[in-house]
């Protein structure tokens, strides 16, 4: 399997070779956090598309160090994290399990609690995840390498961030005179939506004088704190296929015509105009309990106007200017 997965490094094959079960869990991870990724995209001209037959997944778009290329790399290596801390507590792993630290009682400002339960290993997660999603950028000492650093750290930060203390209550009616507590990762969307909130305030930065970090190309902007996105180049407009850009554009995209936002006509489709289709779908309407236990619906025809943005009058890749 390890030597079959094109695009690793030595060390990412060896710890491969010896982890297998682990590999097996970041390949499920993949899955999940490129779904919240286009979540996240789902209104934009750039909506996260993955490419086939390219295994960098998301092209050529990852060559540029944009703003998008910043997420990629943080919603990716916090999917990392999420996805061996949950199979350690899961028993799917040999090399970790729940995490070891909490054990005995400890103290909230609800009072005495006891450790108990499982608590998910965020640090084993963090650990593996950065032996290895940073071995690939630690080969190199240029500015790239350097962002790639920042921003898959960023990412495992945001997945410990949303760590919850949750707890069970025992006594004579669940009068809570003792705790059992554990720490449970939150749901993955909210290391998503937090991470959106970082993309959309992602800094510009150039390197320093003696290439050992980042200043800000703007020197009215704040500097960059480790839970911030850092970019160097600005983001082509997506508009239209670039094969260079790594852009497949806006043209067969569906926008909304009543909105102003980023999902409208206007902007999805860059002044190009739209097409609409009158179409009808089946609905379940008209739903009614019975007692019991049973739902009894009846299909309900729609019609409804669906929107898509016209292709640009040269439909093929964008030439390199």
């Amino acid at each position: 399997m390890c030597d079959n997965v094109p695009g690793l490094v030595s060390h990412q094959r060896q710890l491969c070779h010896r982890h297998p079960d682990v590999m097996r869990a970041i390949g499920l991870g993949v899955t999940e956090w490129t779904m919240e990724c286009q979540h996240q995209f789902r209104q934009h001209r750039w909506n996260c598309n993955t490419l086939d037959r390219d295994h960098s997944l998301f092209g050529r778009v990852l060559l540029r160090s944009s703003r998008e290329s910043a997420f990629v790399y943080a919603i990716s290596s916090a999917g990392v994290v999420f996805a061996i801390t949950r199979a350690c507590s899961q028993g799917e792993l040999k090399s970790c399990s729940c995490d070891p630290k909490k054990k005995g009682t400890a103290k909230d400002n609800k009072g005495t609690f006891d450790w108990g339960g499982c608590s998910d290993n965020i640090d084993y997660g963090i650990k593996f995840a950065r032996a290895f999603v940073d071995a690939k950028e630690r080969k190199g000492k240029d500015a790239r390498a350097l962002m790639n650093l920042h921003n898959n750290r960023a990412g495992r930060k945001a997945v410990k961030r949303f760590l919850k203390q949750e707890c069970k209550c025992h006594g004579v009616s669940g009068s809570c005179t003792l705790r059992t507590c554990w720490l449970a990762m939150a749901d993955f969307r909210k290391t998503g939506n937090y991470l959106w909130r970082k993309y959309n305030g992602a800094i510009q930065v150039v390197m320093n004088q003696d290439g050992t970090g980042f200043t800000v190309a703007n020197k009215r902007f704040k500097k960059p704190t480790k839970n911030d996105l850092v970019y160097f180049e600005n983001s082509p407009d997506y508009c239209i296929r670039d094969r260079d850009a790594g852009s497949l554009g806006t043209a067969g995209r569906v926008c909304n015509l009543t909105s102003r936002g980023m999902d409208s006509c206007e902007v999805m489709c860059c002044g190009r105009g739209y097409d609409t289709s009158h179409i009808t779908r089946k609905t379940k309407c008209e739903c009614k309990f019975h007692w019991c236990c049973a739902v009894r619906c009846q299909d309900c025809v729609e019609a409804l106007d669906v929107h898509t943005c016209k292709a640009p009058k040269s439909p093929e890749w964008a030439a390199p200017t």
